[in-house]
């Protein structure tokens, strides 16, 4: 996957396109992340016991990770990224644009 936990991207595609958020999880498996704000999904909660309250809960839904773009403080948008090597051995994100690395 070309994003991480804890990246900020931009939403490319969908209800929320052009919102910004950061990556709260992701599953590899079903090429989907979750991101803050963002996809937000309404559950009615029962409650399962007698101190517990019932209620509607709003919560993040996953989003496709074909979505999403690492957002570039530089350049200020999203941008596609290339994978390099450093010197050390070390094996970095870098946006296409302008050269900028993403830890």
């Amino acid at each position: 996957m070309h994003v991480k936990k804890g990246d900020k991207v931009v939403i490319i595609a969908g209800k929320d396109k052009g919102k910004s958020g950061k990556v709260l999880t992701c599953y590899p498996k079903d090429n989907r992340v979750i991101v803050e704000g963002i996809n937000m999904v309404t559950k009615h909660k029962k409650a399962s016991r007698d101190m517990q309250q019932a209620g509607i809960v709003h919560k993040e839904g996953s989003v496709n990770v074909s979505n999403v773009m690492i957002y570039c403080n530089k350049c200020k948008q999203g941008v596609r990224t290339e994978k390099k090597v450093l010197d050390n051995g070390k094996k970095v994100r870098v946006c296409k644009k302008c050269g900028e690395t993403f830890e």
